[in-house]
């Protein structure tokens, strides 16, 4: 049975322009075509996509997963077991941290206090300073980061609230994009950009256009990036990401 691409985006709870990119960048080709030319897909298809899936929410960058299901020596069998002993491990981390949960709840609402033993098992699998090390780790020592800390520090919680609606525009406004199919070099989203590179200059660093190209990468590169970003839409980081890219790339060329 062959599905249309909007048949298998529905089913796969993914955007059809999703589907699009990993067909433009060779991650996953529909094997047929209708007579108009539109995108057909098998149950081979189909499966593959569910592969892709599971290991994007593993946290895989699509580059990899690229590589890894394009090998010659790629393994289905034995990649569907590895998908699962992963996925196993992390139901088994987020297991730990629910029981966790409740003894806290039971505890809590009985009014008695936790034993010791227990609390030291409060943080398995769980680790909250891992992004703050890290970025301190890799950035600690440039301008942009001292100067986002020296900022930060002196914002108020009513700050932190306009932040976050404003930033919250600028995400509506490129899924609004991404779901109506406009192109990220078209002029709409290069406004999105340029307001999104203005609100990272004004709350947090001078965002030149070489500062905010290197975001844009960073936004598909580091699997991290693109899973939070994706929580708003699926596919929301690689338009997030050709978005800005372009806009940088318009700027440069304008000022020649």
């Amino acid at each position: 049975m062959l599905r249309t691409v909007g048949e298998v985006a529905r089913m796969a709870r993914v955007s059809v322009r999703t589907l699009h990119h990993y067909d433009e960048i060779g991650l996953l080709s529909p094997s047929g075509r209708s007579e108009g030319n539109y995108r057909l897909y098998t149950r081979e298809d189909v499966e593959r996509l569910y592969q892709v899936l599971v290991y994007r929410d593993l946290g895989f960058p699509l580059d990899e997963i690229r590589r890894v299901m394009q090998s010659p020596e790629f393994d289905r069998l034995g990649a569907l077991k590895r998908q699962r002993a992963l996925l196993a491990e992390r139901v088994g981390r987020e297991q730990r941290m629910l029981a966790t949960l409740d003894a806290l709840i039971t505890s809590t609402e009985g009014g008695t206090v936790m034993a010791d033993e227990r609390v030291g098992t409060l943080f398995d699998g769980f680790d909250p300073d891992e992004y703050e090390e890290e970025a301190k780790e890799r950035w600690g020592d440039t301008k942009a980061y001292r100067q986002s800390q020296e900022r930060v520090k002196r914002y108020t919680k009513a700050d932190w609230a306009r932040f976050k609606a404003q930033m919250q525009e600028v995400t509506d406004a490129y899924v609004a994009l991404l779901d109506e199919g406009v192109p990220p070099e078209s002029p709409k989203a290069a406004a999105v950009s340029e307001r999104h590179r203005l609100l990272i200059d004004h709350w947090f660093y001078d965002c030149s256009l070489d500062m905010f190209d290197g975001l844009a990468r960073m936004w598909t590169e580091d699997h991290r990036f693109t899973k939070n970003i994706d929580k708003a839409r699926d596919g929301l980081a690689a338009y997030q990401s050709a978005a800005a890219r372009a806009y940088v790339a318009a700027n440069r060329a304008a000022a020649k």
